[in-house]
């Protein structure tokens, strides 16, 4: 069983104050911390435990600046084997479709049974490079899964679906499976095992080595324009009424008149 695990490094913004920058199409990163993102964590922790089960081999890959090899040595000491780093400026700044472009240029020709990728990226919430990378591979893709058990050559998934419910169906592999938070408990990362991690190899690939020209990536690549980026008005969500029980039914009723609920 050989998998292949897409990942990306991004900011933590959950406790963060944000700050948009001059150019009015990005945030302010330098005090920031950055980490795997967390649907990918879970994403590399159900490959090992696959490969646990069913043996093989775990290749991450991921798309970013020279920094994004910090990604790729936690995935490697979470046990993956190798990695694969598409680190040149030509890559960056690309929507899904262009980032999809060049991930199909790096597996190209590459055997493996399982392509998995996190549902979405905390840092644009796109959702779409998992799907739209197993189109331009020409494989079959199931998003939002909650549990992978293989059954030789296919795999038998369960998917969240809107409600909480429930699917649970069988694909064929080789498949991509974009992978949901919960499906496992990610381990956490030893000293062993980064010390293991440093004498694994990351591969590094230039835009040259997949031949592939800067119109096809990054934003030239793109199809959709990020025109500018703005934090939510701040407004008045919650009025606390004083005076008598009385009084404050009158006022509920009024307001509830005036917005339609009555």
């Amino acid at each position: 069983m050989n998998i292949i695990v897409c990942v990306k490094r991004v900011p933590e913004t959950s406790e963060a104050e944000i700050t948009i920058d001059k150019s009015g199409k990005d945030i302010h990163t330098e005090d920031l911390v950055f980490d795997i993102n967390e649907w990918d964590n879970y994403a590399v922790e159900e490959a090992v435990r696959i490969r646990e089960k069913e043996g093989g081999t775990i290749t991450v890959v991921t798309l970013g600046s020279q920094e994004s090899q910090d990604t790729l040595r936690r995935a490697l000491a979470m046990g993956a084997d190798g990695a694969i780093h598409l680190n040149d400026p030509s890559f960056l700044g690309g929507d899904p479709y262009a980032t999809a472009q060049a991930l199909q240029a790096a597996l190209k020709g590459k055997l493996f049974d399982l392509l998995l990728t996190g549902v979405q990226a905390g840092d644009d919430g796109y959702a779409q490079t998992g799907p739209i990378l197993a189109e331009l591979l020409n494989i079959p893709h199931a998003t939002m899964v909650t549990k992978v058990d293989i059954d030789g050559k296919k795999a038998r998934i369960h998917r969240e679906l809107e409600g909480g419910l429930e699917e649970v169906c069988e694909i064929e592999l080789p498949a991509l499976l974009t992978i949901q938070t919960g499906i496992n408990e990610p381990r956490y990362v030893s000293i062993m095992g980064i010390r293991k991690a440093k004498q694994k190899e990351i591969r590094e690939v230039l835009i040259k080595d997949l031949g592939l020209s800067p119109e096809q990536v990054s934003a030239a690549g793109s199809l959709t324009e990020l025109k500018e980026l703005f934090l939510p008005p701040t407004c008045k969500v919650a009025e606390i009424f004083k005076g008598s029980p009385d009084d404050v039914s009158i006022k509920v009723i009024d307001i509830l008149k005036e917005k339609g609920g009555l």
